[in-house]
This record gives structure tokens, C-alpha cells and sequence, in this order.
């Protein structure tokens, strides 16, 4: 039996990104995510509210490590470059 290619939309991609990132500590809850899908590979570009006085660069890194792992879990595509912007600090 011929096993099929499952493709996953853009839009589910950012969904679980944006989920992903609010996971870690020290995210805001307003995350905004793009996500491009080219085969089995995906980019993410994440606008990021870090809370104060989390450390921004710490808070990112951890950011863009859980976000490799978790959209490639959930998605079964290769995160080739995660994009990190911090949109300023949440009191």
C-alpha cells in the first residue's frame, strides 16, 4: 500500500506556532505568527510580547527552541528558520 503526502496549510501552521510560543514563560498572551509551507519544510515569523522583566534575548531563544519542536511534532514538517520579533515588553 502507497503511503499518501498529508500537506498542512499555512494557517494551521501559525495557529500552533502562535499556541506554541504562549507555552513558555515570560510570553505575553499576544502572539502573532506567519508561517510558510513549502513541502516538508515550514519558516516561522513570530511577533513576540515578552513580560517584564523577563530577559528578552533568554525569552526569545527558549521561544524558538519550544517552537522547533513542538510545530515539528505537531505537523510532522522541518522548521527550517524561526523568526523572532519582540513587539515590547507586557507589565
Amino acid at each position: 500500500m502507497e503511503r499518501g503526502v498529508t500537506t498542512v496549510a499555512p494557517r494551521a501552521v501559525r495557529r500552533i506556532a502562535a499556541r506554541a510560543a504562549r507555552e513558555v514563560g515570560g510570553v505575553d498572551g499576544a502572539v502573532t505568527a506567519e508561517a510558510t509551507v513549502d513541502g516538508e519544510v515550514t519558516t516561522l515569523d513570530i511577533r513576540l510580547p515578552v513580560t517584564y522583566p523577563a530577559p528578552i534575548a533568554a525569552t526569545a531563544e527558549r521561544v524558538r527552541v519550544h517552537l522547533r519542536e513542538r510545530a515539528a511534532d505537531l505537523t510532522g514538517l522541518r522548521v527550517e528558520r524561526v523568526d523572532i520579533t519582540i513587539a515590547g515588553g507586557a507589565r
